[in-house]
C-alpha cells in the first residue's frame, strides 16, 4: 500500500526530474534555430519534434526508478545509488550546457562518454535494491547511447 508520504516523495521526484528537464529546454531552445539548425547531421538524426516528447517520458521514468529506490530502501540505505542518480542527472543538464549553450561540441562528447557511464553505474546500482527501476532506467541509457553517436558524428561533421 503507497502511504501519502510515499505519494509526496514521488511528487518531489518527479518535480526533480521535471525541473532537471527544464533547465535543459532553457539551456537547449535558444540554440536550436539559430545554431543547431545550420550544423551538418547524419541522415538518422531524429527530427526535432521527437525530442520533447521522448525527453519527457524518459525523465518520469527516471523519477519512478529513483522513488522506487528510496521507497525500497530510503535515502540512508541506499545512499550510493541515489547519489548516482543525482550525479548522473545534474551530468544530464551539463550536457545541454555544454552543447547547445557553449556550442563545445567535442567537450559535449566526452561529458556524455561520462554521463553514460554514470548511467550504467546507477543502473547497476539500482539492481539489487529494486529491479523494476533498474529495467526503467534502460531506455533512458539506450537514448543517451544514441545521443552519444549523434553528439560524435556531429562533431566530426562539423569540425
Amino acid at each position: 500500500m503507497i502511504t501519502a508520504h510515499q505519494v509526496i516523495a514521488l511528487a518531489v521526484s518527479i518535480g526533480i526530474c521535471l525541473g532537471a528537464a527544464g533547465l535543459g529546454a532553457i539551456l537547449t531552445t535558444p540554440s536550436i534555430h539559430p545554431w543547431y539548425a545550420t550544423l551538418l547531421k547524419p541522415q538518422w538524426t531524429p527530427p526535432n519534434r521527437v525530442f520533447g516528447p521522448v525527453w519527457t517520458a524518459l525523465y518520469l521514468s527516471m523519477a519512478v526508478a529513483a522513488w522506487l529506490v528510496w521507497r525500497q530502501d530510503g535515502f540512508s540505505h541506499a545512499k550510493l545509488p541515489l547519489t548516482l542518480f543525482a550525479i548522473q542527472l545534474g551530468m544530464n543538464v551539463a550536457w545541454s550546457g555544454l552543447f547547445f549553450r557553449l556550442r563545445l561540441v567535442g567537450v559535449a562528447f566526452l561529458e556524455v562518454v561520462l554521463l553514460w557511464l554514470f548511467i550504467l553505474s546507477t543502473t547497476i546500482e539500482f539492481w539489487p535494491v529494486s529491479r523494476m527501476a533498474s529495467w526503467l532506467m534502460l531506455p533512458y541509457l539506450t537514448w543517451v547511447t544514441c545521443a552519444a553517436a549523434l553528439n560524435a558524428a556531429i562533431w566530426r561533421m562539423n569540425t
